[in-house]
C-alpha cells in the first residue's frame, strides 16, 4: 500500500542535531508522534543517553522534549509502498527534502534510527543535506537483541557527546 508521510518535521531555529527514523509505524501514525509504538524504547533511550526523566508518551510531551533538548526530528521517506512496520518490506521510496529544515536550524549533526534508515538517507539524501547520517540502532520492537548488548547506549551517548560539544564551542 503507498503512504506519504503523515506529518512535518519537528524543529526550530535552535535545534542542533536531526534524528530520522524510516518511515512512522502504523501505530505511530495512529499515536501522531514519532516513535509512538508503546513498545520502542526510543524515548526511554534518548532521555537516558540526555540524563533526564522520559518524557509522557504523548505528542505535546515528546515534541516539547525533543525540542527543549535542540533535537529535530522527522523521516528519511516521505512517500513508500510499505506492509505493516516492516522496514523490509519498503518499496519505492520517495525521500524527504532536508536543504529547507536546515536552512532554517542549527542543525550541524543527523543521526538515523537503525540500518535501513541510515542506508537510505546516505544513498537517497546525504548529498541534498550536504551531511551524511550517523547510525543509532533501533529502538524498534524488531530490534530486541541488539538492545541487550553494551554497545547499544554507547552508540546512543554519541546524541549528548554532539549537543554537549556543539555547547561548549
Amino acid at each position: 500500500m503507498r503512504l506519504t508521510h503523515p506529518w512535518p518535521p519537528l524543529f526550530n531555529a535552535a535545534s542542533e542535531i536531526l534524528i530520522l527514523g524510516t518511515f512512522p509505524s502504523p501505530k505511530s501514525r495512529q499515536m501522531g508522534f514519532p516513535y509512538g509504538h508503546p513498545q520502542n524504547i526510543f524515548w526511554k533511550t534518548l532521555a537516558t543517553a540526555l540524563g533526564q526523566p522520559q518524557p509522557a508518551r504523548e505528542a505535546a510531551a515528546v515534541q516539547q522534549f525533543a525540542l527543549e533538548n535542540r533535537i529535530a526530528l522527522w523521516d528519511v521517506i516521505h512517500a513508500c509502498d510499505i506492509h505493516g512496520a516492516s522496514d523490509a518490506s519498503i518499496r519505492n521510496p520517495t525521500p524527504n527534502l532536508f536543504t529547507p529544515i536546515l536552512r532554517q536550524s542549527a542543525i550541524h549533526a543527523i543521526f538515523a534510527t537503525g540500518k535501513t534508515a541510515t542506508d537510505l538517507f546516505n544513498k537517497l539524501c546525504a548529498a541534498e543535506a550536504g551531511l551524511p547520517a550517523m547510525y543509532l540502532p533501533s529502538t524498534s520492537p524488531a530490534n530486541r537483541a541488539s538492545q541487550a548488548k553494551a554497545s547499544f547506549m554507547e552508540q546512543w551517548m554519541l546524541v549528548a557527546q554532539v549537543l554537549a560539544r556543539k555547547k561548549h564551542n
